[in-house]
């Protein structure tokens, strides 16, 4: 967790504030707190709404049931993306995708998406194979004003620096990068997307039931959600927040670039142990890959005896990969305190 999470916890808990009524005032002035700051963070327009809700596989569901008709476009490259694209396929979608190999990334520009595509999904960061697409790439897909484009930042958010003059819809859930407990994801849509549900709204489809883009917006405008909410998430969000806005967001984007290049450096220069995703073009900086032959349990084991959580591979690769999470709430210290206990050792430094 984010290192003053604790304490705002314990502040929570004194202030009571898990009891509060999600229809009472000092919901509202939370609510609104939190959406100020990360609009403020973030540098959010305001023709963004942002949304409270479950989590971000949530989002996908509710983005594809709220702006896709019909037909829908999936940049699939490892497990997450490929869950935006089941998830269109369980709800009855006539869907297309490319699908790359995992550990390897594409130029979304030189592949060809269909005319009647409605919403073009992609996963800016793959969380389970560490592979992240370049965003001059994502922002080149806005070309065609009549597509919505919808982007998963959810293990590369605060990172990114999304330009949402080029994106309709992004979605993150709160325990990567902003360091809290799981249990909320966050929902960014603009007015392009809400109309698309209206339109789907009046056209007879199921855009989803409490949960739909609509009746969001309708609680949005009084400072509520459609459903008692994380409350506490809610407002952990916000206190995480004003730690973030008072240490600065390039900062922050500066730290993750220098562990990003501490980790990689180390594992680039190790005698046995190497990053899964060779291109450095499309090595994600927040969520490190690292192909450990077969030792994934072991170096896990060992690392959580002294106080190291790493994960193992994601599905087939769980024994063979480790993955690395490099969010704001890790130092530079602990990147080196972690490489320290990789034998043999790297070349690399000290």
């Amino acid at each position: 967790m984010y290192p003053t999470v604790e304490k705002h916890i314990q502040k929570a808990l004194n202030n009571n504030i898990p009891s509060l009524s999600h229809r009472s005032v000092k919901f509202q002035e939370i609510y609104k707190s939190t959406q100020d700051k990360l609009r403020k963070f973030l540098r959010i327009p305001k023709g963004h709404h942002i949304f409270f809700l479950a989590s971000s596989l949530e989002s996908m569901e509710r983005i594809i049931e709220n702006c896709v008709d019909k037909h829908s476009f999936h940049f699939v490259n490892g497990a997450f993306s490929r869950k935006f694209y089941q998830f269109a396929k369980m709800l009855k979608k006539d869907l297309l995708k490319y699908e790359a190999a995992d550990g390897k990334g594409f130029d979304v520009n030189k592949i060809k998406i269909p005319k009647n595509s409605e919403l073009i999904c992609v996963t800016h960061n793959e969380t389970s194979t560490g592979v992240s697409i370049p965003l001059q790439y994502i922002n080149k897909l806005k070309s065609d004003s009549s597509r919505l484009i919808a982007v998963d930042i959810v293990s590369s958010v605060p990172y990114v620096k999304i330009d949402f003059s080029k994106v309709d819809i992004t979605f993150f859930s709160v325990q990567k990068g902003f360091g809290l407990p799981a249990g909320m994801g966050v929902l960014l849509v603009n007015e392009r997307a809400i109309n698309k549900a209206n339109f789907l709204a009046k056209k007879g489809n199921n855009i989803g039931s409490y949960h739909s883009f609509l009746s969001f917006l309708d609680k949005d405008k009084i400072f509520q959600t459609p459903e008692t909410p994380n409350v506490l998430s809610i407002y952990l969000l916000g206190k995480v927040l004003d730690d973030m806005l008072e240490k600065g967001i390039d900062t922050i984007r500066k730290e993750i670039e220098e562990k990003a290049k501490l980790v990689y450096g180390f594992f680039d220069n190790h005698s046995r142990y190497i990053p899964f995703v060779i291109d450095k073009n499309f090595r994600s900086k927040t969520t490190i890959v690292i192909d450990v032959k077969g030792k994934a349990k072991e170096i896990v084991k060992k690392l959580t005896k002294i106080g190291f959580i790493v994960s193992s591979g994601y599905g087939q690769f769980k024994a063979s990969h480790i993955r690395i999470a490099n969010f704001p709430a890790h130092t530079i210290g602990n990147c080196k305190r972690l490489l320290s206990n990789f034998f043999p050792f790297s070349n690399y430094g000290d």
